[in-house]
């Protein structure tokens, strides 16, 4: 079974969404726990998250503190699926979050327990895109603009598009 996954998951392009639960470390264990169930319960009701994993195009990588989405399907997913987070958010202010989103290469790899899993620049860009940003912010590499256009004008649009401008003009300011 492990080589009939391998070779469904090629090498392609896949449309990455990199999540990150700021402040986790600094929290206590029950907490911790709270956070994460509720991050998992928030991305797996979002419609973008529901037609990938129904459609069989999705990969879900929990990464301790957040989850990794991997969308084969449309370039627009991870935006789409950022937005629907964002909103969701807004009811659990308790629970900052910061999103990367980046289109690029990977490959298909069974991890240590046998399960599919990616490698590759894709997952690593959209990593380093989240880690540029603070709570409350979502940011786009510019491969991942380019291959989701329409999305992009609808994101720009977006309260969570003023606020990532803002906090990327603020951390400019900072490094004056």
């Amino acid at each position: 079974m492990a080589a009939e996954v391998k070779k469904e998951i090629q090498l392609e392009i896949a449309h990455v969404l990199f999540t990150d639960i700021v402040g986790y470390s600094k929290l206590p264990i029950h907490q911790q726990r709270g956070v994460v169930e509720r991050l998992n319960e928030i991305v797996r009701g979002t419609d973008e998250f529901q037609a990938a994993e129904t459609a069989g195009r999705l990969i879900k990588i929990p990464t301790g503190d957040g989850i990794t989405l991997v969308f084969y399907h449309s370039p627009e997913a991870p935006v789409e699926c950022a937005l629907e987070i964002s909103r969701a958010l807004k009811k659990h202010p308790e629970l900052q979050l910061r999103m990367g989103i980046h289109s690029g290469p990977v490959s298909g790899v069974i991890d240590a327990t046998g399960k599919a899993n990616v490698a590759g620049a894709g997952i690593n860009i959209a990593q380093r895109v989240m880690d540029c940003g603070d709570a409350a912010s979502c940011l786009r590499s510019i491969s991942s603009r380019t291959f989701a256009s329409a999305a992009w004008t609808s994101f720009r649009h977006s309260s969570l598009y003023r606020r990532v401008i803002s906090s990327i003009r603020h951390a400019a300011m900072q490094r004056r």
